[in-house]
Parts: C-alpha cells; structure tokens; sequence
C-alpha cells in the first residue's frame, strides 16, 4: 500500500492529463510542482506508485510507446475505481486535521538537556531561516500566478502559501521560545 501523499498525487495527476499520460510526465508535473520539498516524494516513489495502483485496479495501461533510443513508456489512465479512490483520498486530506510527522517534536522531548543559551541561539537561527523560507515560498507562490503559460495550475499557489504560513507561525513560536530561555 502507498503511504502519504503519494496516491493522492499520483491519481491527481494522470486525471489531470488530457488523455493518457507516461510516468515521466507524471513524475515532471509532480517535480514541477514542487512536491519533492513539499510531500516528500522521491522520483522513484511515483513510479512505484504508478505500478502499485494498476495492481490494485485505479489505475490502467492504455498502450506503450517509443520514443528513439529510449526505453518504452506505458501510458496510463484512471479507471472508474480509480476516479472513487481520488475523490475518497481528495475528501479525506481536505478534512482530516492531523498533527505532522516533524522532527522538532522529538527534539523538544529532550530540550532540558541542552543549556538554555545554546537553546535559544539554536531556535532564533530556526526562526530566521524559517522566515527566509516563508518569504521564498510566498515569492513562489507570486510567481505561479503570474505565470500564464500554464506551466503550472495557479491553484497550486495556494499550496506555497500554506507552507509560507506554517513557516513564519513556526518562525514566530521559535522566537518566542528563544526569548523565553533567554530570561
């Protein structure tokens, strides 16, 4: 089973698609889209997603093809079980409130164990990259919606805005744990 964003994406992705599309154009859409920083997702991952959801019916080989020199491409497209298992997933990362899988949390288990000056010098570097990440991403999502080529869906924009948000709210948590250790 897929675990993640992966299948969301995946299955997001080929419906998407005008038509068929191959692996490598669903891995460059995901990759375009900055899901790699985002959702964590490998490259390899999409292709093994990719294999693992025509096993379980969602999604289907609609021909192969080639392209010069290059290996073969199988296409690929929803299935009608397929287009249920996305709007399940769909409705489910839109409704389901769930604390993130982050790393701070364990190193906050143990923060007596450090003396509060390192602490505090450690948490207000986290703050400052943090709030140049937030105003990276807010740069990224500007871009997006300044794009009218198409290169990328302008709701996409909204995905970097979110991050920029959950930044600079962590950006501004960890500046006040500096100041709090500094006292």
């Amino acid at each position: 089973m897929i675990v993640g964003p992966t299948r969301l994406l995946v299955l997001g992705v080929v419906r998407e698609s005008d038509g068929p599309v191959h692996g490598y154009d669903v891995r460059r859409k995901l990759l375009a889209r900055g899901a790699a920083s985002w959702a964590n997702i490998a490259p390899g991952s999409i292709y093994n997603a990719l294999k693992t959801l025509v096993r379980e019916g969602f999604l289907e080989s609609a021909g192969t093809d080639r392209q010069g020199a290059r290996p073969e491409r199988t296409h690929f497209r929803l299935t009608p079980a397929g287009e249920q298992e996305y709007t399940r997933l769909l409705r489910e990362n839109l409704t389901e409130a769930r604390l993130p899988n982050h790393p701070l949390l364990a190193g906050l288990a143990f923060l007596p164990d450090l003396p509060p000056a390192e602490l505090a010098a450690t948490l207000r570097g986290r703050a400052t990259d943090l709030a140049a990440s937030a105003a990276d991403h807010r740069t990224m999502a500007a871009d997006i919606r300044a794009d009218d080529t198409g290169g990328i869906p302008p709701h996409v924009a909204d995905s970097y805005d979110l991050i920029a948000t959950l930044q600079e709210g962590e950006a501004r948590w960890a500046a006040e744990l500096a100041d709090r250790l500094s006292k």
